[in-house]
């Protein structure tokens, strides 16, 4: 009789797939930030919390790690010379008034044609040059250079004619001739330590973060620290093959300070645990365990059978099925354990995504 197979089992997109009713997609923010649901993931069953109790749940001495990126007003509007529209997302700022997008739009302009952005020059916007794909003939990107008013940036001119780039899911991004964004989302789609700006997407576990919250955890003794990782349009792109090894990962930059390479050797010298606000943290820190470096761009793919090397605990959202991030939490603490804790979150009624609640995980250990 043949012995058990010892290989780690073969995992393909289908079985990242689970039911989600589209009512537990949450479509605006909770009342406050921390009266939101916490799902206590770290043993099973699972334990159903109020995100305010989170510092309850961690010890004197750990590290709270956080991802101080800053949502821009990426999302612009305008229209070609020919009068048809089109939609930028600004997904990186270069050098002298260049930037790289996105382009939405029903036929794509020629290299060297004139874009009038929110009305153009001509009526209180301004122009953008279309210069080429990025990063090469055949890349998904486009490369523009803007042409503000009186030498205005590409960040000042965001931040004047821009939207916040809300998640697709957001149905009501979606209301033709209104404002994709609301007065809520200028604060709520912020985390409350935004600093660096640069990002499309927010980094959704630290929404729920508040100054209570932070006050109580400093009183605790935990300890907290800062990465940057800007979180791209990527992040919201499908996999689109049943084989994960024909995943072509996105891009995003990342930033680790002196000050928190310092805090983690703290942490690790008294014993203490890593806490990973997000998984754009979890990326940054793994990327720099895997290469040394403590900034540059990752392509970073976590899936089951990868090795963490910094990360214990993860403070994460509920992700879209079959993505790179439920990829990444079955990686952190184990297959059959998620799929349980996001059965359980669906029959608990759970608010699923950027806006919804967030889960405590643990890391699984071989």
């Amino acid at each position: 009789m043949p012995a058990p197979s010892t290989a780690p089992r073969a995992f393909t997109l289908s079985d990242f797939d689970f039911e989600l009713p589209e009512l537990l997609i949450a479509q605006h923010p909770a009342p406050q930030r921390s009266s939101s649901r916490l799902l206590d993931g770290r043993a099973s069953p699972p334990t159903d919390r109020i995100f305010r109790e989170l510092p309850g749940l961690l010890a004197p001495g750990d590290l709270l790690v956080f991802n101080d990126t800053r949502v821009l007003k990426a999302r612009l509007f305008g229209e070609k010379a020919s009068g048809g529209r089109l939609e930028l997302l600004i997904e990186r700022v270069l050098a002298d008034g260049e930037v790289v997008a996105h382009m939405k739009v029903s036929k794509k302009p020629l290299p060297g044609a004139t874009i009038h952005m929110a009305g153009g020059a001509a009526r209180g916007g301004f122009d953008a040059t279309l210069l080429s794909r990025w990063p090469d003939a055949h890349g998904p990107l486009f490369r523009f250079r803007l042409h503000g008013p009186a030498g205005e940036t590409p960040w000042e001119l965001m931040e004047r004619h821009g939207h916040l780039p809300l998640p697709p899911y957001i149905a009501r991004q979606q209301n033709a001739g209104h404002d994709p964004d609301a007065a809520e989302d200028a604060e709520r789609y912020q985390t409350v330590f935004a600093r660096a700006p640069g990002a499309v997407a927010a980094p959704t576990a630290a929404l729920h973060f508040d100054e209570t919250v932070l006050a109580q955890l400093a009183e605790r003794g935990v300890e907290r620290a800062s990465v940057t990782l800007h979180v791209g349009a990527g992040t919201f792109q499908p996999v689109k093959s049943e084989n994960l090894a024909e995943h072509q990962m996105h891009s995003e930059w990342y930033e680790i300070p002196l000050a928190t390479l310092a805090a983690l050797e703290r942490c690790r010298q008294r014993g203490a645990r890593v806490v990973a606000v997000g998984t754009t943290t979890v990326r940054t820190l793994e990327s720099w365990a895997q290469s040394g470096q403590t900034s540059g761009d990752t392509r970073i793919f976590i899936t089951p059978g990868f090795a963490f090397q910094v990360v214990d605990l993860l403070l994460t959202n509920f992700h879209l099925p079959k993505s790179t991030l439920m990829m990444l939490v079955s990686a952190f603490a184990g297959y059959e354990h998620i799929m349980q804790l996001y059965r359980h979150a669906v029959d608990q009624r759970y608010r699923f995504f950027s806006y919804g609640d967030a889960m405590l995980l643990e890391r699984r250990r071989p």
